[in-house]
């Protein structure tokens, strides 16, 4: 399987995962949510669907309206095609968000993976966030590199090109050191809280006034 088709059967299961849709809809879901498919067709989605109902993770449900999408004078308009996550569908999904690897930082997966971030868990958010920071800052100190070597070599408008280049990925690497310092203050910000609830939870107390160290509850008068 080719990492386009890996991306698009990805971003399927998400938007399946949040409700069911018919073709049309989930196509028209993944142009406007997910820019990286703008320019993909009926031709690339029906068989990555079809694939996934092979595998047991969507089912086809048929429902009495008709499918918005043009049908030929012989066939009139057909009846409208739902696409349902299986829960072996959901299993998988819940596998496919946990990956962490390269594979996840690179341009088109990155940005299909963020649209997911809300279904993914901190710790996979984080090593998401800090391999695609690190991948970023890789490319831009070759960009510089590259540009230190060549600056007298080149006319104005390729020049002020690779700047643009290079600007562009600075403000990414800026924004990913924004969410990935959001991130951590929302973890430690969280662990009082956790720890507190631990301590809560190892009293065995379900109810009325905190208790001193030692057992006993605490007098309300002092």
């Amino acid at each position: 399987m080719s990492r386009r088709s890996r991306i698009l059967e990805f971003a399927v299961l998400g938007l399946l995962r949040e409700s069911p849709m018919h073709g049309y809809e989930l196509r028209k879901r993944l142009n406007t949510s997910l820019g990286v498919f703008r320019a993909f067709s009926y031709g690339t989605l029906y068989p990555c669907l079809k694939a996934l109902v092979a595998n047991g993770w969507l089912v086809e449900e048929t429902s009495g309206a008709p499918e918005d999408v043009p049908a030929t004078a012989l066939t009139g308009r057909r009846a409208k095609i739902v696409y349902r996550l299986t829960p072996a569908g959901k299993e998988h999904f819940e596998e496919l968000l946990s990956l962490s690897g390269p594979d996840a930082w690179e341009d088109e997966h990155f940005g299909v993976r963020f649209a997911f971030f809300g279904q993914t868990s901190r710790d996979v958010r984080m090593r998401v966030l800090e391999g695609r920071r690190s991948r970023l800052e890789e490319r831009l100190e070759k960009m510089r590199t590259s540009l230190t070597r060549t600056r007298e070599r080149l006319d104005d408008y390729t020049l002020e090109l690779q700047r643009h280049g290079m600007e562009s990925v600075e403000r990414e690497v800026r924004w990913l050191n924004e969410l990935i310092e959001s991130e951590r203050a929302g973890r430690d910000q969280r662990a009082p809280e956790a720890a507190a609830q631990d301590e809560h939870n190892q009293s065995g107390d379900t109810g009325g006034p905190p208790r001193h160290r030692g057992g006993s509850r605490l007098d309300p008068s002092e």
